[in-house]
Order: C-alpha cells, then sequence, then structure tokens
C-alpha cells in the first residue's frame, strides 16, 4: 500500500488524501474474505458457521489492521498475542491473523529504522513458531510452522525494501533542492557583486572628470569679467574631460555586456589601457584643474598584472580627486616597485575650512578594488590637517598581464 510506484496512479494519491479510512476499508475486507473462506470452507473442508475463536480472530485482524498507521506497534503486539493465546486456547492457527500480522510487519518495517525493525521481527517470528510447535501440532520441521517463520521474514524484508527505497528517493529530492537553492543563492550573490563592480566602476570613471569640469567651470566663471581671454582654455578642458568621461561610460558598459551578446565570441577591447601607464595623462589632467601633485617613483616599473595595474591607477585617481576637493591644491604621489608587487601612497593637506560632505563610497571602492588582488589599503586622516591614503598591491604571484 506504500510502495513508490503506486503513489503516481489515482488510488495511490486517494491513499495518501485518506489513509485511515484505506486502512478502515483494507480490514473490512480482510474480514469479509475471512467470513466468506469459512462459509466456504478452507482447504477443501466442510464449510462451518463462524466459532467464537473465528469471531474473535476476525474481530481483532479488523480493528488492528484499521490502526495500523496510528498505532502500529500496539496493533502489532495485540495481533501476536491474539494469535499465541487462540493456538494455546483451541489448537487451531487463524489465517485472518497470520494476514493480519503480516500487513503490520510491513507497515512496521516502513516506518522504523533497520535493527528495531529486524529484532521487532525475529520476536514476532519467535513468539508465533514456538506457540505452532507448542499447541499447534506438527513438530519443529512442520511446514505451517516453518511457513509462519517465513511470512514474517518476507513482510519484513519487503517493508525493509520500501522504506530504504523511500529514504532514498527523500535523499534526492533534498539534495535536488539544496543544489536549487544554492544555484537560486549563488544567482542572487553574482548580480549583488556585479551591481557593486557597476557602482565601484562608474564612481571611478566619473567622479574624477566631473571635478576636473566642475572646477574649470568654476573658474571660468569668476575669471570671465576680468580675463576673457583664460575663458576659452578653460572651456577646451571641460570639452576633452567631458568627451573622455563619455568614452569611459561607453568603455565600461561595453565591458558589462560581456561576450554574451556577442554570440560566445570574444568581445573586442573597447576599454583603453587602464594603468600607471596613464598616470601621467591624469598628473595632467589634475594640473590643468589647479591641483599640482609631487609624483616620485621607486624601483624600476615594470609591467603588472592588469588587475593590479587597473587596481593602482583606480586608487590613485580616487585619492588624487579627493585631494583636489579637500585639499589646497598640493599632493605628493608615490609609487614604489618591489619584488612583492607595487606600493601607492597618496598625501595631501587638508583644508580647516572644508566640510567632507562625500558619500564614503571613493574610500570603500578604493579599499574593494585593493581587496580584490589580495592586498590592502590604509586611510589614516591625520588630526594635523593631512589626510594619507596607503594601498600595498601584490603581484609576484599573480599571472603577468598579457603584452
Amino acid at each position: 500500500m506504500e510502495m513508490g510506484g503506486l503513489r503516481e496512479t489515482r488510488a495511490g494519491q486517494a491513499i495518501d488524501r485518506h489513509p485511515q479510512l484505506c486502512d478502515v476499508a483494507l480490514g473490512l475486507f480482510l474480514a469479509a474474505f475471512a467470513l466468506a473462506s469459512l462459509r466456504l470452507g478452507p482447504h477443501g473442508e466442510q464449510p462451518r458457521a463462524p466459532g467464537l475463536a473465528d469471531a474473535v480472530a476476525i474481530c481483532v485482524a479488523f480493528l488492528t489492521v484499521s490502526a495500523r498507521r496510528v498505532r502500529t506497534r500496539p496493533a502489532l503486539i495485540v495481533t501476536v498475542l491474539t494469535w499465541v493465546v487462540l493456538v494455546a486456547v483451541d489448537h487451531e492457527r487463524q489465517p485472518v491473523l497470520t494476514v493480519a500480522a503480516v500487513v503490520l510487519l510491513f507497515t512496521f518495517a516502513t516506518r522504523n529504522e533497520r535493527r528495531t525493525v529486524w529484532a521487532t521481527a525475529g520476536c514476532c517470528g519467535a513468539a508465533l513458531y514456538l506457540a505452532g510447535v507448542a499447541w499447534g501440532g506438527g513438530g519443529w520441521w512442520a511446514p505451517e510452522n516453518l511457513g509462519a517463520l517465513a511470512w514474517v521474514g518476507m513482510a519484513t524484508a519487503v517493508g525493509d525494501a520500501a522504506r530504504s527505497r523511500r529514504a532514498y528517493v527523500a535523499e534526492v529530492e533534498e539534495r535536488a533542492r539544496r543544489a536549487e537553492q544554492s544555484r537560486d543563492e549563488e544567482a542572487r550573490r553574482r548580480v549583488v557583486e556585479e551591481r557593486v563592480r557597476i557602482a565601484r566602476e562608474l564612481h571611478d570613471v566619473v567622479a574624477h572628470h566631473i571635478a576636473v569640469i566642475k572646477v574649470q567651470a568654476t573658474g571660468a566663471k569668476h575669471i570671465l569679467a576680468h580675463r576673457p581671454e583664460q575663458v576659452a582654455p578653460a572651456l577646451d578642458h571641460i570639452s576633452r574631460s567631458s568627451d573622455a568621461v563619455l568614452k569611459e561610460i561607453a568603455s565600461v558598459v561595453g565591458l558589462l555586456r560581456g561576450s554574451d551578446d556577442l554570440g560566445g565570441a570574444e568581445a573586442p577591447a573597447t576599454e583603453p589601457t587602464r594603468g600607471l601607464a596613464r598616470l601621467s595623462g591624469l598628473l595632467d589632467d589634475l594640473a590643468a584643474a589647479g591641483l599640482r601633485v609631487d609624483h616620485r617613483q621607486l624601483g624600476e616599473s615594470r609591467e603588472l598584472p592588469a588587475l593590479v595595474d587597473l587596481a593602482a591607477y583606480r586608487i590613485a585617481q580616487e585619492a588624487l580627486t579627493n585631494a583636489q576637493k579637500y585639499g589646497d591644491g598640493t599632493a605628493w604621489l608615490t609609487v614604489s616597485y618591489t619584488a612583492a608587487g607595487v606600493t601607492l601612497e597618496i598625501i595631501n593637506p587638508v583644508r580647516p575650512d572644508v566640510t567632507r560632505a562625500g558619500s564614503g563610497y571613493g574610500i570603500l571602492g578604493m579599499r574593494e578594488r585593493a581587496v580584490s588582488t589580495g592586498g590592502a589599503l590604509t586611510v589614516r586622516p591625520g588630526e594635523d590637517g593631512w589626510f594619507a591614503v596607503r594601498a600595498e598591491l601584490p603581484a609576484a604571484d599573480l599571472e603577468p598581464a598579457a603584452s
């Protein structure tokens, strides 16, 4: 009644919806079959009316089978004890109780762990066998007595196999559910990481150029009335900065689209060289915006892995942009190449009349870029009016960038 294939049919679904009613129906069927066997005469015997022992056996079989799901163990004990008592008193075996015991043993085996099931089956089999030998007649090797043991063993084995299969199916379904959950969590994690990457990239791309544009526009407004001849260079610089930020945004969008939009083909290189090789251009832009940077390089420059090179450039860009916003127009940049990697240190004074109103995403983005390379970033806002950023990016154990 609980086999896996049956559950896929309409009958199996009805059993799952109304288990207790189905057990009552099974008990009624078993009782009706036992009564019909008595009226027709079992094994070629003469038909007879049910006696007291038959009535007791049929009633016990009906009640215990009807309660096989809700009181399995007590129903099994009552069935076996009734079987033993009736054999001891009437010296006749009751087939209806044997069938009931088989059904109950099968049910018990599907609902308990293996050691308990076989221990219980052994006790039930021993009770039936010894009672049959002692009061049922036939001796130790009588087919009736050995048959009781065979039925007990078969019911237990089938029930245990059904339980094992059901446990296996449940484990497979649970693994599938957990795998699906893991895939969903991984997808959500990648979406969050991608959003952070997009936000960091757009911040790094836009912040510097917008800061330069703001400084140039503010300066042009002030000098318009007194030195109009200097307005044109400022406007030219604003135009170049605007073109640069538009190109870099287009490059970021192109990289974010990736190779999926190209049908699996490799995406073309739309992003310009992003690394310390562009540092001189960055310093020129900042100088035009009014920030004087004392740049020093320690050690011989060398090709860095692409991830480290990009992180170093973006950290320098963000730190110097902050120096331009909140400083007095001067900053010191030191780039040190070592055997282990590259170290950047940016120091600038902070104007006392400036209140920092930034979002803090710039420092967060610098720290994330440093961590993504396996490095570290230290920010030291000095109480004496100085602000220092130090980034240590390892590059010795990373694969070099392709030339």
